[in-house]
């Protein structure tokens, strides 16, 4: 019986060993064709269903790679910590606007609401912040207590700012005025508009003409069903709303709204899975004890807040295809493409303030240019810093000449974007000399400016090539 048993393990294991470089080359030949299907055509030859499908698995593709890479989840558990600080204040804040309308009654529901997947403990946790709320009288706390409230309150819109322009690739927050203006307007103003599309519901679906056409069928169990829909809609839009506006940059309403729906959606899914969740997490409260409905608050923020940065990069996505790559893109500018890209979007500022048309913002030079925003920014960033471009005033800023372009010299402007990012700890003067490679490099440096001459940036707009340049930036730098 041994030999025998001997024998069937031997005969198994060499079965086995054979079956493993099948399903090998079975799932790399399976990869290789997916990669084929999905990476391997240019987008811009894709039409209809094949071109939706095709960027449908990118973004699930790149979506997965960023949670992988961790830095959406350090931003998420950074955003729970703020929270943890700002919540009551917020809520405060919120609370006493609502207080002059009538309506603060309805925050706690719509608090309990949103800790509904934490179970009964839920409950017990949005009365003590409830209570925590009205504790804090707005009206007796000073001067500098209403500032310190409002400031902590602004920190959290600052920090969830910082978080989608992380996102987005943007370096640059709001000004500090424009911070306390925009985040303010949206804090005292959000609640109240929020209530109000509440109330206006409630008010039409109790007006007896709707409720006349609810009792006819099929309406009426149309109406119902999107009675029932009305609060997931709610939430679509608001995760709209912070996508388009919270980032320092302008985002596409069609890109925020395919954003918020997908948010929404998985905001309700994670959800009702958290709440089964914590149906069966008996044992967390036999571990943690009283300790347990904090840890579960901590995750249920922590999800929250994912779920809120994963809608926020498929915006991003959306209105950003470039980044849609199957390796993580670094974004590397070589010197011979800042110099081109540096001559060509002074051309085009130029140009359009010659002809007296709308200044170049930065979205709509990157549109024009079909290059990624981030790439813009940088070139943008060095022409201002090195005084040949000036911002505009407006929101979102546009870019006008610092100086008269009859008075910009090409070679000076190259130059200008080669030198830039030197300081006088890395600069080409700090390096040791060699004579025959001084030479070289002043030879080389004295052919360019020979090459170039005396060429403008206004002898470059006066020769325009293209007879429809004037007419295509003029329409593109509107938007």
């Amino acid at each position: 019986m041994e030999c025998r048993g001997g024998i069937v393990s031997r005969v198994f294991f060499h079965t086995e060993t054979k079956r493993l470089p099948l399903m090998n080359k079975l799932i790399r030949e399976s990869r290789d064709t997916f990669n084929a299907l999905v990476w391997g055509r240019d987008l811009r030859s894709l039409r209809g269903v094949r071109l939706l499908l095709v960027r449908v698995f990118r973004i699930i593709h790149v979506l997965i790679r960023d949670l992988l890479s961790g830095q959406l989840s350090l931003r998420a558990m950074s955003l729970v910590y703020t929270t943890l600080l700002s919540l009551v204040p917020l809520l405060a804040v919120s609370f006493s606007v609502l207080k002059g309308f009538g309506v603060h009654n309805q925050v706690e529901p719509l608090l309990l609401n949103f800790l509904e997947p934490l179970g009964p403990k839920g409950e017990e946790v949005a009365g003590l912040i409830i209570e925590f709320v009205e504790n804090v009288k707005v009206g007796v706390l000073g001067s500098l207590g209403l500032a310190l409230l409002l400031y902590t309150v602004v920190s959290l819109v600052q920090k969830i700012e910082a978080a989608f322009n992380d996102v987005w690739r943007i370096a640059s927050q709001r000004s500090l005025s424009q911070r306390f203006s925009n985040y303010l307007s949206v804090i005292l103003i959000g609640p109240v508009m929020m209530f109000t599309a509440l109330g206006i519901t409630a008010s039409v679906m109790s007006n007896s003409l709707v409720q006349y056409v609810v009792s006819i069928e099929p309406f009426g169990s149309v109406l119902i069903e999107l009675g029932r829909l009305m609060p997931y809609l709610l939430v679509c839009l608001a995760f709209t709303f912070v996508y388009v506006f919270i980032p320092n940059t302008r985002v596409r309403p069609g890109a925020g709204l395919i954003g918020g729906l997908v948010a929404g959606s998985l905001w309700q899914t994670t959800g009702w899975a958290f709440a089964a969740f914590i149906a069966g997490s008996a044992k967390y409260a036999a571990i943690y004890s009283s300790f347990a409905i904090l840890i579960l608050l901590l995750i249920w923020l922590y999800i929250n807040w994912l779920v809120l940065l994963v809608g926020a990069q498929i915006s991003f996505y959306v209105q950003n295809p470039q980044y849609l790559t199957m390796t993580q893109m670094r974004l590397v500018l070589s010197n011979r493409f800042k110099e081109h890209l540096a001559l060509v979007i002074m051309y085009l500022v130029a140009s359009n303030h010659y002809h007296k048309r709308e200044p170049w913002r930065r979205d709509t030079l990157a549109e024009r240019l079909d290059l990624p925003d981030e790439a813009v920014r940088r070139l943008l960033e060095i022409l201002v810093d090195e005084g040949y471009l000036v911002e505009t005033a407006t929101d979102p800023c546009g870019y006008l000449p610092a100086m008269d372009s009859d008075t910009v010299q090409v070679a000076d402007l190259l130059a200008a974007v080669r030198q830039a990012g030197e300081s006088r700890f890395l600069s080409a003067a700090r390096l040791a000399s060699a004579v025959p490679l001084d030479e070289l490099m002043h030879r080389i440096e004295s052919a360019a400016g020979d090459a170039l001459g005396d060429t403008t940036v206004r002898s470059l707009v006066l020769t325009e090539t293209h007879p429809d340049t004037a007419s295509r930036g003029a329409e593109t730098a509107g938007g």
